[in-house]
């Protein structure tokens, strides 16, 4: 991220150097007064010089923008967004975000971390600063994430915050989930003490949170929360003094609950930002990005101007880059987006870094990722897997399960079902008459042999077939749910051999198929060709008979123990209560 020297941006602010740009005859909407007035804006460089009557920053060179009948507002950011989840690199991703006025994006790029340690990190920071696209990013409170810890290709603790809390790049702590401070995990308050020690800010991830669990997290210093279930938890977090962070993502969907804590409950909107966290690309193509959730609060009930606040000088504030991005002030970057009106929020024109970057829902400039090195291309280490690979021993002609259910009311829940189950040749065998399927979770680093764990699920539907993916946070191991076992097979060795990706099977016969070269979690492909893919992918996943609402949004999140009640990862079922692997073959009924 370039950052002028400070003489430069008196200098330009002073108009002693002469602007490269001014925008003319637009209604500024101020963010810090909640003011709308006219207003031109002097742009130097990536900086805003002066609004205002800037005829004084007026030079032979300047070029002029008419923006006469339209708004001017701040560039928009996303307070939390773990943009690999796109599946599009950040360079990709960066121009399906931009066109619809997302500048600035608050990231712990955790992903490719695990997968690519510290120098992956380095490569995708270095591909945003190529960007129109700023990310600010948070060191990850640690990793893995899991309780128990399961297997990474990279692991980050204490001694990695010592060297990147130091970084220029580094603006806080990532999403410090809650059960690790509960648990008072001795690596985790390290990273928060020297956090402290730093002044950086502490993200928080807290789902579902007790009061107790709230005050806790506030006494360790969490400074905001993105993970709020319902309106009332969303307040009780505010009361404790923490920022919250309304969530509408393409799956989990908290825009209406949780905008009631100002529009129903009276909660002031100064502390309230928006975020994405987790993005199918064709829901942005189709739909907008923060725009959407801009106007999504506006026509809940938030005052224009306090919903173009939320999302951009409040999550700036929360998250201390306010003297960078947020406002269209002086010395800020100068990104700026001329829209309609600020009640209908549609986004005509975006500069970012003080470029004209995107105009009507288009990127002026085709986007170019740079070379790929060797850091984010790991190979994968997963053993071929046959399908008598797939399934759990057990004795007799059946046996009663423990099988992980997918609650189709509460986005991602898992709960746990008590089925009986066919045994056949000493294995557990898939029930579709109870959507009893197989799922599976094959370890890809080849730090435990490229092993696979199964595990029974229901709720996912299929008839027949198997879904995979190799992009399934927090491990990005390979997670696959079927009904066949040959093919669970086929799309787990297609995947590994094929250097990741997402993929359909059905009858031996590979019906759709993602590759996702970059860390086996990402691609460069234009948003519009990951659309199609994702589109092609979950109507593929529908013919095997799966009604849940993203086929593919469920599947890769199967790892994640932060999420109640039960997770899969490479260790087996993990229960979120007990922190521990649990045993899925019960006693047999008395």
């Amino acid at each position: 991220m370039n950052h002028p020297t400070l003489r430069s941006l008196i200098d330009a602010s002073e108009g002693v150097v002469k602007a490269d740009r001014i925008i003319k005859g637009g209604q500024l909407v101020n963010v810090h007064t909640g003011e709308i007035y006219p207003a031109d804006v002097a742009i130097t460089g990536e900086r805003i010089a002066a609004t205002g009557d800037v005829t004084a920053y007026e030079g032979p060179d300047t070029e002029f923008v008419d923006a006469t009948g339209k708004y001017l507002t701040p560039g928009l950011i996303d307070g939390h967004l773990h943009l690999e989840c796109s599946k599009l690199s950040v360079t990709m991703f960066a121009d399906a975000a931009v066109r619809f006025g997302t500048t600035s994006v608050i990231s712990g790029l955790d992903q490719f971390l695990v997968v690519a340690g510290l120098e992956g990190v380095r490569e995708a920071l270095r591909e945003a600063d190529a960007s129109p696209m700023k990310i600010f990013w948070g060191a990850p409170f640690k990793t893995p994430y899991t309780l128990p810890e399961t297997t990474v290709g990279f692991t980050f603790g204490p001694e990695e915050h010592e060297e990147t809390q130091g970084w220029a790049e580094c603006f806080g702590v990532w999403e410090t989930v809650a059960e690790f401070v509960l648990n008072r995990d001795e690596k985790v308050l390290r990273a928060l003490e020297l956090a402290h020690r730093n002044r950086l800010p502490i993200f928080g991830c807290a789902p579902m949170a007790a009061q107790t669990t709230i005050n806790a997290l506030s006494a360790a210093g969490v400074r905001l929360d993105h993970e709020s279930y319902t309106a009332e938890e969303a307040l009780q977090k505010l009361r404790a003094g923490m920022s919250l962070l309304i969530r509408e993502s393409s799956v989990a969907h908290f825009m209406d609950e949780n905008v009631r804590t100002v529009t129903e409950f009276g909660a002031q909107s100064r502390h309230v930002g928006f975020c994405t966290d987790d993005m199918h690309v064709a829901d942005i193509i189709r739909e907008g990005h923060l725009d959407k959730l801009v106007r999504m609060a506006i026509k809940a009930g938030v005052r224009p101007v306090e919903a173009i606040q939320m999302a951009t000088l409040n999550c700036a504030e929360m998250y201390r880059i306010d003297h960078l991005v947020g406002s269209i002030t002086p010395g800020r970057f100068a990104d700026v987006l001329i829209v309609d009106s600020p009640e209908s929020f549609q986004v005509e024109r975006v500069f970012a870094r003080g470029e004209l970057v995107a105009e009507n829902g288009r990127t002026l400039r085709a986007p170019q990722p740079p070379a790929r090195t060797p850091a984010l291309s790991p190979a994968f280490r997963v053993a071929p897997l046959a399908p008598e690979g797939v399934g759990i021993a057990a004795e007799g002609d059946e046996a009663r399960v423990l099988v992980v259910e997918m609650d189709r009311t509460v986005p991602f829940v898992r709960k746990g079902v008590e089925m009986t189950l066919p045994v056949v040749d000493g294995t557990v065998r898939a029930d579709l008459a109870q959507d009893a399927l197989y799922v599976t979770v094959s370890e890809r680093y080849g730090k435990k042999d490229g092993a696979t764990v199964t595990a029974m699920i229901n709720g996912f539907g299929l008839r027949s077939g198997a879904i995979a993916s190799s992009a399934a946070p927090d491990d990005n191991n390979i997670v696959c749910v079927g009904a066949d076992r040959a093919d669970m097979a086929l799309a787990v060795n297609h995947l590994s051999e094929h250097g990741g990706g997402q993929v359909v099977v059905d009858g031996g016969v590979i019906k759709e198929f993602l590759p996702l070269p970059v860390a086996g979690i990402v691609a460069d492909i234009t948003p519009e060709e990951m659309a199609d893919a994702e589109d092609r992918l979950e109507a593929a996943s529908r013919t095997l008979g799966c009604e849940l609402p993203s086929a593919f949004g469920y599947l890769i999140f199967l790892e994640i123990t932060a999420i109640p009640e039960y997770a899969v990862t490479d260790l087996g079922v993990v229960s979120y209560t007990t922190q521990d692997v649990v045993d899925v073959l019960l006693p047999a009924a008395k």
